[in-house]
């Protein structure tokens, strides 16, 4: 692992973002409530929010961290049609937390897939990315 002794800690904050695409007979069945195993939006909420609190052991080299809050929005989105998630993780640390909020975005959209995959197998995860950083010595992204 990096040496991070020597850096301040500092508030660090990341969101990152990605998008479940799907069939409209699909999205209307988990917006309705209907699908085989439940709660698709809070069970993978909750999955993101766990998996950011796990970074560091699914991540070789990456600096576990004391979180002091994660939040993941997944909104219904019916161009798409299928969900937009949006992580927001925050702490006082020596290192950043981008890897806590690409993490967080990837398992809520690995379980909401999971959590679908009974009504349709083509659900496609997509454009996971890092939208933003503040905090630490190389500043804000963007």
């Amino acid at each position: 692992m990096v040496d991070v002794s020597s850096k301040a800690s500092t508030i660090r904050q990341a969101v990152a973002a990605a998008r479940v695409r799907m069939l409209p007979e699909t999205f209307k069945a988990i917006q309705a409530g209907n699908a085989p195993k439940g709660d698709v939006l809070g069970t993978a909420k909750l999955a993101g929010i766990m998996a950011a609190k796990q970074t560091s052991t699914l991540i070789p080299l990456c600096h576990p961290l004391a979180l002091h809050k994660v939040e993941v929005e997944i909104t219904p989105d019916s161009e798409l049609p299928g969900y937009q998630i949006t992580a927001l993780v925050k702490t006082k640390a020596e290192t950043g937390v981008e890897m806590e909020a690409l993490t967080a975005v990837s398992v809520a959209a690995l379980t909401l897939y999971d959590m679908a995959k009974a009504l349709e197998k083509s659900i496609a995860i997509e454009s996971i990315h890092l939208v933003s950083k503040s905090g630490g010595k190389s500043g804000d992204y963007p």
